[in-house]
């Protein structure tokens, strides 16, 4: 430890003894009898000559300074000592002083002196001065005939206690020094509280827009660039369309409160930049909290169809793009039938914020400072409506093209050309009525002979699908119906086996009911008895053949009794059918009421339709021989 740390740690003169410390005696450095007056002369005066050197408050003085100055001065090394060695006590201004003032005391008296001895150290330890424990460091005391010379009246004034600080290290300013040692500890003196602990609340970023994402469809309004409106009971809105938003918004209000909050926060500037895309506004509003919550205000956009009516009614009128052109809404535009301003309700907020009013405080600010921007530029309102600036400008310049090409082609002399104008070619007239039809042929014609290619189709096959479609055509022609178009693919290809002229089953025939039975899924055997039965009786005939149902009473129950007045056996009934006891002719009742006459091989039920219909069922079976 350097000489200067032991001054400055040294007690001062003026304290006041602790509690057990010893009186200061005679032999001690700054004794003064308590009889003793201001001016008498104590042991040791005489021999100090009176121009013998500076005086010792002179000294005093400056040594205080020094002291002082070396309080006020930065240490040198701020790092702190380690923690197993014991911090030295710190020094004040005075000990530094008390030491000074001895010094120059020695350098008074005369160097023969007898019995002068060097002045005592300062003790390391202030408690040490006066109690009679020796320092460590201080060599030890003797008693000496003469006491040290008593200070001018000038230095004791220097020592005095100032009653204004009892903090050494406020000497002279008052407050204490931030680099300044601490003061030595004193019983009546309280240790300073321990410093709280500040409690900092998370910074916010300056601002949470992205206006480098900006582009035709989104932009960001940052909240110095947005006019300030609302305060002193400034209106926020000075236009017709600013005013129409605002009572939009307060018209769909539920609480008066939350708007009038919202209309303060916005006032003072509590909105952060505003960022406007299609069917959105969004900012950041600051609330009570450090950090501003996420609030947005939607808006339905537009559909194609009321963008199409809003261009044409721009359009309409040049004054309306200039009118835009120059930041502003006309009334007749607005009113074009396109919803363009919102309503009651239109507006939807929404907000991070654990408010759940409609809307909330900051959705209500948000409202106010979006309606400053629309007083700036009504394009913002097309943006929130679904279309960016350029877009909306170059739909208009298109629209306005094409309407000033139509105007000069319809102003445009065409009579010279030749031709025929469009507008006449398409437009409405009324064509002379048809002719009446020409009466139609009393039968088909027969269709001319195909000749046969080897690998070609059939020329019979040809030929009797030309005769069944000329047919047809002439019954469709006369009568108004095809009565083909409800048969079944069975019942068509029947009609055409039996509508082939010839009988028996000839090499061609039989070639055609292999393709008609293939394509049909049954036998030729199967499709020879259906045409027969065809034959017999057309659609009905084939019913009778394939479809055995249960008849009324009536004709069925009067059939038997005529069969036994002719002299004819007992038929046996089953359903719609009659059989001969031997086994071999049948009668069958159709749903036309006719009677079928079939036969078969004694036992052999192999029935083929026989005969012609008729509704005696005796007169079915006259054209059958063999009946017993």
């Amino acid at each position: 430890m350097t000489a200067d740390e032991r001054d400055e740690k040294a007690p001062g003169p003026d304290e006041a003894p602790r509690p057990g410390e010893a009186e200061p005696g005679p032999g001690d450095a700054g004794f003064e009898p308590d009889d003793a007056a201001p001016g008498d002369a104590v042991p040791g005066d005489a021999e100090c000559p009176a121009d013998a050197g500076p005086r010792p408050g002179d000294v005093a003085r400056r040594a205080l300074r020094e002291a002082r100055a070396r309080a006020h001065r930065p240490a040198p090394d701020p790092t702190p000592p380690r923690p197993a060695r014991q911090p030295a006590k710190p020094a004040r201004p005075g000990d530094a002083a008390r030491q000074a003032l001895r010094t120059a005391r020695a350098d008074r008296r005369p160097d023969s002196a007898p019995g002068a001895l060097p002045p005592r150290p300062a003790s390391a330890d202030p408690r040490g001065a006066g109690n009679g424990a020796p320092s460590p460091d201080a060599p030890a005391p003797a008693d000496t005939p003469n006491p040290p010379p008593r200070p001018a009246p000038e230095a004791e004034a220097a020592f005095s206690p100032r009653p204004a600080s009892a903090d050494p290290r406020g000497a002279g300013n008052g407050a204490p020094s931030p680099d300044a040692p601490a003061p030595a500890d004193t019983p009546n003196s309280q240790p300073p509280p321990a410093p709280t602990p500040r409690r900092t609340a998370p910074r916010a970023p300056r601002t949470m827009a992205a206006p480098s994402r900006d582009g035709d469809h989104r932009r960001t309004f940052a909240a110095h660039s947005v006019p300030p409106g609302g305060a002193d009971g400034e209106p926020f809105a000075t236009t017709w369309w600013g005013n129409a938003w605002l009572t939009a918004l307060e018209d769909g209000a539920l609480d008066r409160a939350r708007l009038a909050r919202g209309r303060a926060y916005a006032a003072q500037g509590h909105v952060d930049a505003i960022t406007v895309t299609p069917g959105q506004v969004l900012a950041y509003v600051r609330g009570s909290r450090p950090r501003p919550y996420r609030t947005q205000v939607r808006l339905r956009t537009l559909s194609e169809a009321d963008w199409d009516r809003f261009v044409d009614a721009a359009v309409a009128h040049t004054g309306h793009i200039a009118a835009l052109l120059d930041k502003e809404m006309p009334h007749s535009l607005a009113d074009s039938g396109v919803p363009l301003l919102p309503g009651p309700g239109d507006l939807e907020p929404l907000c991070s914020c654990p408010d759940r009013g409609h809307p909330c405080k900051h959705a209500a600010a948000l409202c106010y400072r979006t309606a400053r921007l629309l007083d700036e530029d009504p394009f913002v309102l097309l943006l929130l409506r679904g279309r960016g600036e350029r877009e909306v400008l170059d739909a208009l310049s298109r629209r306005s093209a094409a309407r000033a090409a139509r105007a000069a082609q319809e102003e445009h002399d065409t009579a010279a050309l030749p031709g025929v104008r469009a507008r006449d070619a398409l437009a409405a007239r009324t064509l002379p009525p048809l002719p009446a039809p020409l009466p139609p042929p009393p039968h088909p014609e027969q269709p001319p002979a195909h000749p046969g290619a080897p690998g070609g189709p059939d020329p019979l096959a040809l030929d009797q699908l030309a005769t069944d479609a000329a047919a047809r055509a002439h019954t469709l022609l006369t009568t108004g119906r095809d009565p083909v178009a409800a048969l079944t693919l069975w019942q068509d290809a029947v009609r055409l086996a039996a509508a082939r002229p010839g009988s028996g089953l000839t090499a061609s025939t039989r070639a055609v009911y292999a393709s008609l039975s293939s394509a049909t899924g049954r036998t030729t055997a199967d499709l020879a008895r259906a045409v027969a039965a065809w034959r017999q009786g057309g659609l009905e005939g084939l019913a009778v053949l394939e479809e055995p149902w249960d008849p009324p009473a009536g004709r069925f129950d009067r059939a038997r009794p005529l069969l036994l007045a002719a002299d004819l056996p007992a038929f046996r009934p089953w359903r719609n059918r009659l059989t001969h006891p031997a086994g071999h002719v049948q009668l069958r009742l159709g749903r036309d009421h006719l009677w079928y006459a079939y036969e078969s091989e004694p036992g052999g039920e192999d029935w083929w339709p026989r005969g012609t219909p008729d509704l005696d069922p005796i007169g079915a079976l006259t054209g059958l021989g063999g009946i017993p």
